[in-house]
């Protein structure tokens, strides 16, 4: 569980920078892509036993939204690592292709839509993170204040990120319309911060819809009693 956290850490520090494509320039974001693309392979392969059980038990609103982020996840991924080699500039020159304006939106676009896909599968996950980060520090007791805290940080997370969605027309840039130079970032600090937050919308959102999800399995499971 540890070597998986700090692989899926590392993938979602990277993943930030790799989109910071104005802050670090065009070499560091593509040793950046090489690397990302090296541990999204070492992360499926340590995750493949899930494919294996794809077809297998019962299936519920979790495990259906479960396999369908992760297998849209998986898709978009590809389709930035297949479309990164003919636009590539730095470490892949030598290939004698054409760059293509279109296969650049296609690799903005899919890396987007990666972005957001996984947040969402961050999100699907969030229960098993917090517990195994308790366990990890020792904390195990419930703290109400603590509680009211953290959903209160949620809120603020929440509305900066939309904000930040807005700002950075998020919209367009997942629609392949004009994805390229509208915001020039000039501070790395507020990069992070407004992705960060709108990476927040998704995960926050996706365990909160699976708690409610639960909730009225719950109830459901009670009245048929």
């Amino acid at each position: 569980m540890l070597i998986r956290l700090v692989i899926d850490l590392s993938m979602t520090t990277l993943m930030l920078v790799a989109m910071a494509y104005q802050i670090t320039g065009n070499t560091i974001h593509e040793l950046v892509g090489v690397v990302l693309i090296l541990l999204f392979i070492t992360h499926n392969v340590l995750n493949r036993r899930w494919y294996k059980t794809i077809f297998k038990g019962k299936y519920n609103v979790r495990r259906i939204l479960s396999i369908t982020v992760n297998f849209l996840f998986l898709i978009s991924m590809a389709a930035v690592m297949l479309s990164s080699v003919p636009i590539s500039r730095d470490i892949l020159a030598f290939i004698p292709i054409n760059n293509d304006m279109i296969l650049l939106q296609i690799h903005v676009m899919t890396s987007y839509w990666g972005f957001i896909f996984m947040a969402v599968h961050i999100g699907l996950s969030w229960g098993t993170i917090i517990n195994a980060v308790r366990k990890m520090t020792g904390i195990t007791s419930t703290n109400r204040f603590r509680t009211i805290v953290l959903r209160v940080l949620v809120v603020v997370i929440v509305v900066y990120g939309v904000q930040a969605s807005f700002e950075r027309e998020m919209f367009y840039k997942l629609t392949v319309y004009n994805p390229f130079g509208w915001y020039n970032d000039k501070s790395s600090i507020g990069f992070l911060l407004d992705h960060l937050s709108i990476m927040g919308i998704y995960i926050s959102g996706t365990h909160y819809a699976l708690k409610f999800v639960r909730k009225q399995d719950r109830g459901m499971a009670y009245k048929d009693r």
